[in-house]
C-alpha cells in the first residue's frame, strides 16, 4: 500500500492486475507446482472485491484451483492403472483452456460467465 495526495491509503497493484498475476502463477505452476497454491491464495484474498469483473475472475480461479487438486490426485492414483494418464491428459486440457479463456476475458474485461463450473 502506498499513500495518495489525500492521505488514504492505495494498492500498489490494481485488483485487474492481480487477476492477471494468478492467471499467471497458474501457468508457471505447471513447471514449479507451488504457484498454485500462491495463486489460490490471492484468489481468495480478491474473491470479495466489489467488482464483479474481478471478483468473477477470482472465484473461477478458484474453481480451477480445486479442479485440478481433484483431477491430480485422481489421475495420480489412477496412473498405477495406466487410466489415470488419460485423466491427467484431460486436466492438462482443460485446465489450459480455463486459464486462456480466463485471460482473454480478463484482456477484454469482460467477467466470467460461469466460475463456478468445472466445466469449460
Amino acid at each position: 500500500m502506498s499513500t495518495g495526495d489525500d492521505g488514504q491509503a492505495q494498492a500498489v497493484a490494481s485488483a485487474k492486475t492481480m487477476a492477471l498475476a494468478v492467471y499467471i502463477l497458474y501457468l508457471v505452476g505447471y513447471f514449479v507446482g507451488i504457484t498454485w497454491l500462491i495463486g489460490v491464495i490471492i484468489a481468495y484474498t480478491q474473491r470479495s472485491n466489489p467488482d464483479p469483473l474481478v471478483s468473477s475472475h477470482s472465484q473461477n480461479q478458484i474453481t480451477i484451483f480445486w479442479a485440478t487438486l481433484v483431477y491430480v490426485i485422481v489421475g495420480s492414483l489412477l496412473a498405477l492403472v495406466l487410466i489415470g494418464w488419460l485423466v491427467l491428459a484431460l486436466w492438462f486440457v482443460w485446465s489450459l483452456i480455463r486459464i486462456i479463456k480466463g485471460l482473454m476475458a480478463l484482456n477484454n474485461n469482460l467477467p466470467i460467465d460461469r466460475p463456478t463450473s468445472w466445466w469449460l
